[in-house]
Parts: structure tokens; C-alpha cells; sequence
């Protein structure tokens, strides 16, 4: 069954992660990094990895306690399906997975790491399987819901606002990070601190700064897959799936780790912003002069809330029955303004 499928996938992850903390705790360091992600140092040797002697907590005994507590909420999970606190407590797992991971790194790390810069692979990887932890913990979450009634192929178009919230998650990272970022890589400076913009003169080859430019706006027209038909059905050109319905999770569940990874990440950043400003390590000037920077902080958090509307909507309108069709705003149930 689907369940027992998605808590394997669960399992295996946790039992990964486990054996792994193991290792690190008995003295092995393969897959370990030491690099502080502000100031990366040497990466390909973890930032010296090897001469750790005592293992941080949370990299550690933390970790494996966390994946113990984990794997027994799967198995009480798989005990009562459909109980609105298993399917709660395994959608909470997710997001707080999804949140650890900061996938919106993966958007800056990978091609970065693509073009030559350098890169903590280990970093990159625990990151990448994080993803994978969240993704099978939310499949999961799914299957053990109560099940709905089948919905039929007709596209079921969603309500305004959600519209609204996709052409706003698509706005945002094109005008407000690639349209600032492609104007730095062209050394223009555009609300940025002069020193800031020779750092990223000096440290950032081309391809690396095109492809992170590049890479969130490209993202963000995923978005517009939440509020069309292809979102909903596969394009007839698609090969072996063309004209197949498009799994809810498939765009649900990428479209919610986003979204929060997007919302924590922003939060986190301001927050930062915030304190340097109390404690006087950044003065209201330094803010002034690279406004444009700060803002991007913003542009992170409202892109997160609009990509959280935008799949909300699409949930509402993809769900079970009542939905209305393309072609008719009359309810389901009623045809020619009579009952059926």
C-alpha cells in the first residue's frame, strides 16, 4: 500500500542519518564538515573535518535522538491512519525537516558549485538528503489522510486570489533579486555598499553569478504550473505522461517545503538584521547605502507567503469533489440549473 511505501522511504532516510551519526560519534568523520557556512575556508577537507575530536551535540547525539524519536512517530503513525494527530505530528516532522534543510541554499550551492566555486560538498549532500527526509515524512502524511472521493479530469481552476498570489511569487524573485543581482554582476551598484560589490567582483566568477541570478526567477515560473491546467494535467507532448493527471503531492508537497524554507530563511535573515542594528555592529547608514541588499531579505519572506497561498488554493480547488469545471462556473451536481 502507498502508506507502507512512503514510512519505507521514512525509515530508510532515518536509519541513514542514524548509522551515519553513529559513525561520526565512533570516531569516523567521512561526510563530516567543520566549514562555519559564512566563511567556507578550504571546503574539499570539510574546513579540517578530520581534527575534530569531540563531536558537537546536535551533529551527534542530537541528531541520532532526533531520528529515534522520528522513527517511533512513523511506526504510531502507521498504527492510526487516519488519525487527525498522526497525520498532524508527521506534517509537523516535514515542515520542521524542510526547515533544517534551508533548501533555498540548493538554488545558490548548486550551480555555484556547477561553474567551479568552491563548495562543501558534505554540507551540500546533508542539505539535498534532508529534502528527500522532508518529502517522504509528507508523502506519508498524504497517504494516511482519509481518503476523498476521486475527483474527475476536468481542470478545476482556482479562486482569484490564489491567482493573484502566483503571478506575485513569480514577480518577486525576478524584480527583486534577479533584476538587483543581474545589475551587481554588471558592477552597477544598485543599493549596494561599495565594498560589497568588490567582494563580489572579486570572489564570483560570471558563470556562477549568472547562474544564481538566473536560477530563482526560473524557479518562481514554476509557480504558474499551481494555477494552470498543466499544473493539473500533464502537456499532451510529454513523453510516456502526456495527457495523465498530475499527482497532487507532486506539486503540493515541493510547493510547501519551498515555501517554508523560503518564510524561515527570510524571518531568520531579518531577525540577524535586526540584532547587528541593536547591537551597533551595523549603524543605520551601513542599511542606507545598501538598501537594495536588506531588501532581499523581504523579497525572500513575501515570496514564501505568496508560494504558500498560491498551493493552498491549488489544494482547495484539486481536492475531492465540489470544484468547479473550466468551461462552467455551474456547481458540481447541478447541470442546467437543475438538480442531477
Amino acid at each position: 500500500m502507498a502508506h507502507k511505501l512512503w514510512a519505507t522511504a521514512a525509515l530508510t532516510f532515518l536509519a541513514g542519518e542514524a548509522l551515519l551519526r553513529t559513525y561520526w560519534l565512533s570516531g569516523g568523520r567521512w561526510g563530516y564538515t567543520a566549514c562555519d557556512r559564512t566563511d567556507l575556508g578550504d571546503p574539499s577537507n570539510g574546513c579540517g573535518a578530520a581534527q575534530v575530536t569531540s563531536l558537537p551535540f546536535w551533529p551527534g547525539w542530537g541528531t541520532l535522538g532526533v531520528c529515534v524519536a522520528l522513527a517511533v512517530l512513523v511506526g504510531w503513525a502507521l498504527r492510526h491512519p487516519g488519525s487527525p494527530v498522526a497525520v498532524g505530528s508527521v506534517w509537523a516532522a516535514a515542515a520542521a525537516l524542510a526547515t533544517a534543510a534551508f533548501p533555498l541554499h540548493l538554488l545558490f550551492q548548486i550551480p555555484a558549485a556547477a561553474t567551479g566555486r568552491p563548495s562543501d560538498w558534505r554540507d551540500l549532500l546533508a542539505r539535498l538528503a534532508l529534502v528527500l527526509g522532508a518529502a517522504a515524512l509528507a508523502g506519508l502524511a498524504t497517504t494516511l489522510s482519509p481518503p476523498r472521493r476521486p475527483r474527475d479530469s476536468a481542470y478545476r481552476p482556482v479562486a482569484p486570489w490564489a491567482r493573484r498570489s502566483a503571478y506575485v511569487a513569480v514577480a518577486l524573485p525576478l524584480l527583486g533579486w534577479a533584476v538587483p543581482h543581474g545589475l551587481w554582476v554588471l558592477d552597477v551598484p544598485f543599493g549596494i555598499a561599495a565594498t560589497e560589490l568588490d567582494d563580489i567582483r572579486r570572489n564570483l566568477s560570471l558563470e556562477a553569478a549568472v547562474a544564481i541570478t538566473a536560477v530563482p526567477p526560473l524557479a518562481g515560473l514554476l509557480t504558474l504550473g499551481l494555477v494552470q491546467p498543466w499544473g493539473q494535467r500533464f502537456p499532451r507532448w510529454v513523453p510516456a505522461l502526456g495527457d495523465r493527471a498530475v499527482p497532487r503531492l507532486l506539486a503540493l508537497v515541493p510547493a510547501g517545503i519551498v515555501a517554508v524554507a523560503l518564510v524561515t530563511y527570510g524571518a531568520l535573515s531579518v531577525g540577524v538584521l535586526v540584532r547587528s542594528l541593536a547591537d551597533g555592529s551595523r549603524t543605520w547608514s551601513d542599511l542606507a547605502e545598501g538598501w537594495a541588499v536588506a531588501a532581499t531579505l523581504l523579497v525572500f519572506v513575501g515570496w514564501g507567503v505568496a508560494l504558500g497561498a498560491t498551493a493552498v488554493g491549488y489544494h482547495r480547488a484539486t481536492r475531492g469533489a465540489g470544484a468547479v469545471s473550466a468551461d462552467s462556473h455551474t456547481p458540481a451536481g447541478l447541470t442546467a440549473g437543475r438538480p442531477a
